[in-house]
């Protein structure tokens, strides 16, 4: 098999012979290295699969260039067809990946760049028998489509079979309940008649809206596929013909059995139309978040351009126009605000109610709305590179995404409906034989139930639902799963590592503690130590200068500047020689520190840095500075407490610094003095003590860390490359939604659980009593009807269940 592949990591000759090196042991031959177009030209063998070499090729730090797609399919109703497309989609050469979810009625297919064209997807799923749609402008909005269009189609299909079904049922029902009416009809009409306009409104029924039925099914049961169409249309096709045949010729079959079944024929497909356009009803549902998240989206903004301010529709925007926002619009796009200031709802990105202010140099998110104020800004980031843009696409991604408990349904959907094939002949030979007479009847009416009851659906809709629901809730509580792995690995964590810096603490040093000595007022000696640290860069130097902004001093200027590393600092302030540093440096400066022993003491016991301040060789004061503790680390970490979690503490600072932060905040476990290289280390020492770990970071040293843990966690206002890492990611930069994420991961898999238990119950306790096994002891045979009532009500119940998770409680009210 000839290759050609885009690579990365392509850069000079020594890349090129390690890419040929690497490969030479894989089986590849003719291989040949092109630098400048970063590609590589080869033979694979057939017998091997292309996913082998794309593996091989990451591994060697190579990486193939990818593209993904996303392909609406129509025509999937049931397990049986996701493991078809699934098949048929990754059978194509150069395609990575397929995944297939039956509640968005979509494909999420990974491919080699230029290795795969929509040509040949779009065929791929044709020849498995279902119809693609693949949109070259993304897919935003087209599951609401499709899905809008499909309810329209199935409420249209079902309105005119019930109206053809009702004639049907009301003789045929009407008959048996009602003696003078059986003998109306039959004396009035004649049995032939009756048969005749029975066979004609049955036969509009099946093949007008029931078509959809046979259409799908009996290709899929030609190619040896069958699905739930298959079963379907060989159940009801099989009580219609035995019918035809009972009407038009009784004479060829046994005395006694020609008798005629069309009223379950039509009920049946009635039912299952009914079931099908209540079903998608209920999984439009499933998608709301997605949908409310697109209705964020302003439409038009007003611009300035050519000194005067006109309205644009949002898609004529460029980066770096001036947006005047006035209160109460939304924020059109992602900006940065150039002048005002206001307070902004950001409640759809972060989950929290209240507003934030926002001012010049700040940035906007497009979907916020704008409170109280006007504000200009300059437009930064616009279409697919837009903070809600990427917010839908990894929710979308995340609903689209396959569980690993998902294997075992996709091991048993395999061979289900062939199974049911067999049952029902096994059945209908079994009633044959030992039914009583007339068996033919007996065996046809069995085996009908039998092909009807089994639901194939329930089973594929088990687990996506359940997905979709789950990861929409928490897209509207500013939790982001990156994929389902996450979603179902967060439920079975036993420990929580955050990082302590900017997760657990505000991550900017503020002064939270002035001890004045002597005559010196706290702000006079506030003011003299920003005067002589305004000219540092030091955290801890703009920690004291932002004080003294705050109360609204006057700062002197310095002269004399002079800073020794990891000591201190001196500058002489209006004639008066001013010192700033750790104790044993002032103690080296000839300044006696003995009066301030207490408040250094009090200070280190509490998490502040003590910083000395003397001026002219006399000791002044101690200022002291802390990283504060976020408002709600205290209550995030109770609720983790209450979940049944340990908390863990992996920080930088010194053992006494770090202890007392956690003592404050009731943090079981301390690693303290810990380099940013050794947070990976740490995270491995507490999974072999404590078991699964999921570690909450934000900076860019705590990457590493996030993708080491079984689930990172990255604080949304952290860094793009912490995100990156990360395997969920929170909107708000507040601890408390850790627990909301962990809750809703446990509420989600418990819900797949109830849904897979009905599905497989439903399965195997009412297939038997579909079969007939309670006739020889109770005298009880489940009706096709019945079977085809219970089948709708299969599906609607594993809907129904997923959808209890918009209301159920998370956080602290779930522990």
């Amino acid at each position: 098999m000839h290759l050609n592949l885009p690579v990365d990591n392509l850069h000079c000759a020594g890349c090129v012979r390690r890419l040929e090196n690497s490969l030479e042991d894989t089986g590849a031959s003719e291989i040949s290295v092109d630098l400048a177009g970063k590609r590589v030209d080869l033979e694979w063998p057939s017998d091997r699969a292309i996913p082998d070499l794309v593996r091989h090729l990451d591994q060697a730090g190579f990486p193939v260039q990818r593209q993904e797609r996303v392909i609406g399919i129509e025509g999937m109703h049931c397990a049986s067809c996701v493991s078809r497309v699934e098949a048929a989609l990754d059978s194509l050469p150069g395609v990575t990946s397929a995944s297939v979810n039956l509640a968005t009625a979509e494909a999420r297919v990974e491919y080699v760049d230029g290795a795969v064209s929509t040509s040949d997807l779009r065929s791929a799923v044709e020849q498995a028998g279902y119809a693609a749609e693949i949109s070259e402008q993304g897919h935003e909005g087209g599951q609401e489509q499709r899905r809008a269009a499909e309810t329209r189609t199935l409420k249209r299909r079902f309105g005119l079979a019930l109206a053809l079904t009702l004639p049907v049922f009301v003789l045929e029902m009407g008959s048996h309940f009602i003696p003078p009416l059986h003998h109306w009809l039959h004396s009035t009409l004649g049995t032939f008649p009756l048969h005749l306009l029975l066979f004609v409104l049955t036969s509009l029924v099946l093949f007008g809206p029931g078509l959809m039925f046979f259409r799908v099914g009996v290709p899929n049961l030609l190619r040896g596929h069958p699905d739930m169409n298959s079963l379907v249309a060989l159940g009801t096709g099989s009580a219609w013909a035995y019918s035809v045949v009972a009407t038009f010729a009784p004479g060829v079959m046994p005395e006694g059995t020609a008798n005629v079944y069309y009223e379950p024929a039509a009920v049946i497909v009635t039912l299952i139309l009914l079931g099908r356009l209540l079903e998608a009803r209920a999984k439009s549902r499933t998608g709301t978040a997605i949908e409310r998240l697109l209705g964020l989206q302003a439409r038009t903004a007003r611009v300035e351009r050519d000194g005067r301010v006109i309205e644009l529709a949002v898609e004529e925007l460029h980066r770096g126009d001036r947006i005047t926002i006035r209160p109460g619009e939304t924020v059109p796009v992602d900006g940065r605000v150039i002048d005002g200031q206001s307070r902004v709802d950001e409640s759809m990105l972060t989950g929290e109610p209240d507003p934030v202010r926002r001012s010049s140099g700040d940035k906007v998110v497009g979907g916020t709305v704008n409170q109280n104020g006007r504000l200009i800004i300059e437009a930064t980031d616009l279409g697919s590179d837009a903070v809600l843009a990427q917010i839908v696409r990894m929710v979308q991604k995340a609903q689209g995404a396959k569980l690993p408990i998902q294997a075992l349904v996709d091991r048993v959907t395999a061979w289900f409906v062939p199974v049911v094939m067999a049952v029902a002949a096994i059945t209908a030979l079994v009633w044959l034989i030992f039914g009583p007479q007339p068996a033919l009847s007996f065996a046809l009416v069995n085996a009908v139930a039998v092909l009807i009851i089994a639901c194939p659906c329930a089973m594929g809709l088990a687990t996506p639902t359940s997905i979709m629901v789950g990861t929409g809730r928490g897209a509207e509580q500013g939790i982001l799963f990156r994929g389902g792995d996450a979603l179902q690995q967060l439920r079975s964590v036993r420990i929580v590592a955050v990082d302590k810096t900017g997760t657990l603490t505000e991550g900017r040093p503020e002064v939270t503690a002035i001890h004045s000595l002597g005559e010196m007022t706290e702000n006079r000696l506030l003011a003299l130590g920003a005067a002589a640290e305004q000219d540092s860069e030091h955290p801890l130097a703009r920690a004291v200068t932002a004080a003294a902004e705050q109360r609204g001093l006057d700062l002197e200027r310095a002269e004399d500047f002079r800073s020794e590393s990891g000591k201190g600092i001196s500058a002489r302030i209006s004639g008066q020689t001013v010192l700033l540093g750790t104790r044993a440096w002032l103690d080296a400066s000839g300044v006696n520190t003995e009066a301030c022993a207490a408040a250094v003491d009090e200070f280190s016991s509490k998490a502040r840095t003590p910083v000395i301040v003397a001026v002219d060789g006399k000791l002044a004061g101690v200022l002291g500075i802390a990283d504060p503790i976020k408002k709600s680390s205290l209550s995030a970490i109770q609720t983790l407490h209450e979940l049944g979690l340990q908390v863990a503490m992996i920080s930088g600072d010194r053992r006494r610094t770090a202890q007392a932060i956690a003592d404050e905040l009731g943090i079981d476990i301390v690693i303290a003095e810990v380099l940013p290289d050794g947070k990976v280390e740490a995270v491995r020492e507490l999974r072999e003590t404590h078991g699964r770990i999921a570690f909450v970071g934000d900076g860019i040293n705590d990457a590493p860390a996030l993708a080491e843990a079984d689930v990172g966690i990255a604080i949304g206002t952290g860094t793009d490359v912490a995100i990156e890492s990360a395997d969920v990611v929170l909107m708000a930069g507040d601890l408390d939604k850790v627990p909301t994420a962990i809750s809703l991961s446990r509420a989600t898999l418990r819900n797949i659980r109830q849904n897979l238990f009905w599905a497989f119950a439903y399965n195997t306790a009412l297939i038997p009593v579909a079969a007939g096994v309670l006739y020889p002891v109770f005298g009880l045979l489940l009706s096709p009807m019945l079977a085809a009532a219970a089948m709708a009500f299969s599906s609607l119940f594993v809907v129904g269940n997923a959808l209890r998770l918009k209301r159920v409680r998370l956080g602290a009210a779930a522990a």
